[in-house]
């Protein structure tokens, strides 16, 4: 099970840009859609006290959507951040 995490739906063009960020780095991850699935999404919003996605968590730090995905590769604290995360051996659960 990967600890990279990233819940969105199929047609949200930032699920879409993140899910293209993170092929590009060759990272594994879980896309958990949300579409069809109120309940889930509820819980989503709850967890990251956010209503958009994506949102995305390394291990069992919430990174945020697409837009601090972003950050991390313009900061150049992309890998540190998933290092760190992913060094947790946890896995976000909602």
């Amino acid at each position: 099970m990967s600890h990279v995490v990233l819940y969105g739906t199929r047609f949200c063009p930032f699920c879409t840009a993140a899910r293209r960020l993170l092929t590009a780095k060759e990272i594994d991850y879980q896309d958990i859609s949300v579409d069809n699935n109120p309940e889930l999404r509820g819980k989503l919003i709850t967890k990251s006290g956010r209503n958009t996605v994506p949102q995305i968590w390394f291990g069992n730090q919430h990174i945020g959507g697409f837009d601090e995905l972003r950050d991390l590769e313009r900061q150049g604290t992309f890998n540190a951040t998933l290092k760190a995360g992913v060094e947790s051996g946890e896995t976000v659960s909602i």
